[in-house]
């Protein structure tokens, strides 16, 4: 018999993150079995006793874990690690739990650059002037523009986000700071990057990346205390998790300083429409799609895919990223409802 996969995606689609050919190879060497009409206990109370994989990021609870003896695999394509089973338990009975985040990486990556590029040369400003029938020919608007070129750039927070972020800065890059308080420092240094606090990032850096995880101990971390810290003319940019920066101190931050921001994940989405940071000039705003493409969402599901045939093989995956005990008590997840 084929082995069964137990489908349950939301938000996301088996449609929107496998092609038509991966979408027949699953059909053809799986049983799927989705969750349309069942309550979500009820659906794997029912189903997981057959499981060899699930795709999706289910509610568990330790019972109905403990129904799962053929499960090899939870396949997190949400992509955020939430506190919603025994992570303990999986280890122990080797299932594999494993998010979909690796594929954003790229994505974030170049749209953080773009971003910044066009603050730099107020690209966005211009355009908007030119459909308004209102350019400015020359160096009008440029007055305030700079070039990224022999900057301090920083990483608040250094994991996959800022690793593909690097090799995009490095043409650009005087010197590589970065806070991470999870990373060693000698891994930092193999890659060229000053490890150094949180506050020492925010004063000596021209441009800043906020790339770091959600956790129980950094809520709020960026405020006014160490924006104040900040470079006149400077440019930080938020792409990464909302809840660590404390979005009153950075409006009235930005509001009275001469610093830049991108901004393209909000504490409260979608962002509300009567919010005085909309009304600010400094600020580019981009509606949290940095990662939202459909040949990224596709890789998502080739990544599953290939780990699905490493697991089926009697090897480790490879390709998805891995729920770690020692840190995944710490992470607090807002899940996305929006594709």
């Amino acid at each position: 018999m084929k082995p069964t996969i137990l489908v349950d995606p939301f938000p996301r689609t088996m449609e929107l993150i496998f092609s038509k050919d991966k979408l027949n190879y699953l059909k053809s060497n799986y049983k799927l079995i989705k969750r349309i009409k069942h309550t979500e206990e009820d659906f794997y109370n029912k189903n997981i006793s057959e499981a060899k994989f699930i795709i999706g990021q289910p509610t568990l609870k330790l019972s109905t874990l403990k129904k799962a003896k053929k499960l090899r695999a939870i396949f997190n394509v949400e992509s955020n690690f939430l506190h919603n089973m025994d992570y303990n338990f999986c280890k122990k009975n080797k299932i594999h739990v494993l998010s979909t985040s690796p594929v954003f990486a790229q994505p974030v990556a170049e749209m953080s650059l773009g971003l910044l590029l066009s603050i730099a040369r107020s690209i966005h400003i211009a355009h908007n002037d030119f459909i308004n029938k209102k350019e400015k020919y020359g160096g009008e608007i440029s007055q305030k523009n700079f070039l990224i070129k022999n900057k301090t750039f920083g990483f608040i927070g250094f994991g996959d986000l800022a690793k593909a972020t690097l090799p995009l800065i490095k043409p650009f890059a005087n010197k590589i700071l970065a806070y991470d308080p999870w990373i060693p420092k000698t891994q930092m240094k193999s890659k060229n990057i000053y490890s150094l606090s949180l506050n020492s990032v925010m004063k000596n850096s021209d441009i800043i990346f906020i790339f770091a995880t959600s956790t129980s101990t950094n809520k709020a971390m960026i405020n006014h205390n160490n924006l104040n810290l900040m470079k006149d003319n400077s440019t930080i940019l938020i792409m990464s998790r909302a809840t660590v920066v404390n979005f009153r101190d950075l409006y009235k931050f930005l509001k009275n300083r001469n610093v830049f921001a991108g901004i393209d994940v909000y504490p409260k989405e979608p962002f509300p429409k009567n919010h005085p940071l909309r009304k600010l000039k400094n600020v580019i705003f981009s509606p949290h799609r940095a990662g939202a493409l459909d040949e990224v969402f596709k890789e998502m599901g080739e990544i599953v895919i290939q780990d699905i045939k490493l697991i089926s093989s009697g090897m480790m995956p490879r390709n998805c990223k891995k729920a770690e005990l020692k840190t995944i008590s710490q992470i607090i997840s807002k899940p996305v409802d929006i594709n």
